[in-house]
């Protein structure tokens, strides 16, 4: 299967494009010489592009990457300097945090495939996607009590993951980063695979997701990006108005007949409904 690539919108620090035929988009953060560090302007593309991808219901599925030797070494320290030059009422989210939330709340699933460093601020971002596919190589790392701060976005994003305490404390106070196999073990990333294998095992997932229905997909989301924050009761009660406004999309029941056929002799990923 060939993998055929065509530009949507490119900007100085950022390109968008999309897999042909395949219902996935990816935005690669193109800053490969100040290491991809986060800027006003790279915010600001990938809020574009996200909204590029929000006005084709075809494009399924998002894929986060760096370009060059890794994905994101954090915040761009000047425009961090920049952002917090003057004060700022904490009901007011610094760009980064608005996009953080953005990411939670998008209804397309958003993956990131992470090679290299993903530091500081770089890493809250990734904790806000979907999945993530990462390198075994891969560095994972909070940087920011070196220079005199806690890691804002990084540690809730980590304590809210369920990453157990003893472990956050320990990546934000000590500042030695995490391998991408001891990212995986802590339940960090959603799988590790060999650098050499990455960007074939995350398009591989990303073509298997799009080829999905895509309102289970934005109500899957749902149930987890908001379950999360609520109690077990509460959740339970998100699973139930989530299936009935599911069912005002689609029927899933619809091919109960030929989901069972699909799936004799053991489970087959290749079934497709229908209405896809």
């Amino acid at each position: 299967m060939s993998d055929d690539w065509q530009i949507l919108k490119q900007w100085p620090e950022l390109i968008l494009d999309r897999l042909a035929d395949a219902g996935v988009a990816r935005i690669t953060l193109n800053r490969p010489e100040k290491r991809n560090a986060w800027n006003a302007e790279m915010v600001e593309a990938f809020f574009e592009s996200l909204e590029l991808v929000r006005a084709d219901k075809d494009l399924k599925v998002v894929i986060t990457r760096g370009a060059g030797s890794l994905f994101s070494s954090g915040l761009d320290l000047y425009f961090l300097k920049e952002a917090n030059s003057a004060p700022r009422d904490w009901d007011r989210p610094t760009p980064t945090i608005a996009l953080a939330e953005a990411l939670r709340a998008f209804p397309r699933i958003m993956m990131a495939q992470v090679h290299g460093y993903c530091l500081g601020g770089a890493l809250g971002i990734m904790n806000c996607h979907d999945l993530v596919i990462a390198a075994e190589d891969a560095q994972f790392g909070m940087p920011e009590v070196l220079r005199g701060s806690f890691g804002q976005l990084v540690t809730s994003t980590l304590v809210h993951g369920g990453i157990p305490l003893k472990k956050v404390a320990y990546l934000q106070l000590v500042g030695r980063n995490l391998s991408g196999l001891e990212a995986d073990q802590l339940g960090i990333v959603s799988r590790v695979v060999p650098a050499k294998e990455l960007e074939a095992t995350t398009l591989e997932i990303a073509r298997g997701i799009a080829s999905r229905h895509l309102a289970p997909l934005e109500h899957s989301k749902i149930t987890v990006q908001m379950g999360r924050d609520l109690s077990l009761s509460q959740a339970i009660q998100l699973d139930q108005l989530v299936g009935q406004r599911l069912r005002r999309a689609v029927d899933p029941t619809g091919d109960v007949d030929g989901y069972l056929k699909s799936q004799k002799g053991g489970p087959n990923l290749t079934y497709k409904r229908p209405d896809v």
